[in-house]
């Protein structure tokens, strides 16, 4: 990992959709991809948006999406995603019929594939997963609503992978999802994260692009520190 390789990934959870177009068009230019939380009301206790609204969005900005399903069944929905132009799609461990056999048909379909772990799942189970795998995402706070209180204790889990990951010369992006701040962010970095998604960070912010950019420079400050010691 290297500090110019790292992606920042603002959520439009936290983004005003009553205009989504233009809120996606605020961080063209400074952000990586653009994240898409989908809840159902049934794996989360939350409902957001479906593929209507990302067959739209799509129409309107040229940032990957980086959507995130937290949702039951995956495997009945997350094709369309893809088919919808997705550039990586993630499902939850949790609720995945067949983990593996998921992200081989995405693959197929043309995108990325992504592993989701909530809060309260341990990683380990899921190591020997991962060559199948382009993105491991991990939750650092509880999956379900944004502007949470980011949980330190959860990047043991980003270690755990990141080590893994460099014993077995594996590549894929491990992402944070949840609470990630100006003040959070290093330390993610450090732990060996190297994709953040930010909502309320981001959105919450006069200038969204601005603090994209301050996201980035704070990551890259920190992994450049943890290469130094490593």
């Amino acid at each position: 990992m290297t500090a110019t390789s790292l992606i920042v990934a603002p959520s439009i959870l936290a983004a005003d959709f009553a205009h989504l177009a233009d809120e996606a068009r605020a961080v063209e230019g400074a952000a990586d991809w653009l994240h898409v939380d989908v809840m159902d009301y049934h794996y989360v206790p939350n409902l957001t948006i479906g593929l209507p609204v990302v067959r739209s969005l799509r129409k309107v900005t040229s940032l990957p999406f980086d959507c995130h399903l937290m949702i039951e069944a995956p495997e009945r929905w997350a094709l369309g995603y893809a088919e919808a132009g997705a550039y990586n799609v993630s499902f939850h461990v949790e609720v995945a019929a067949d983990p593996v056999a998921l992200a081989r048909d995405l693959r197929a379909a043309g995108t990325r594939a992504g592993l989701a772990i909530d809060r309260d799942t341990p990683v380990e189970p899921y190591l020997d997963l991962l060559p199948h795998f382009d993105t491991l995402l991990i939750m650092t706070i509880k999956a379900g609503f944004g502007g949470q209180q980011f949980i330190p204790a959860l990047l043991d889990k980003v270690r755990t992978a990141r080590r893994h990951l460099r014993s077995g010369h594996l590549d894929l992006r491990v992402e944070v999802d949840g609470g990630v701040d100006v003040d959070t962010v290093a330390a993610c970095a450090e732990a060996g994260a190297d994709a953040f998604v930010a909502g309320t960070a981001v959105y919450h912010a006069d200038d969204p692009a601005d603090a994209v950019r301050r996201l980035r420079r704070v990551a890259e400050h920190a992994a450049e520190r943890a290469a130094g010691r490593g």
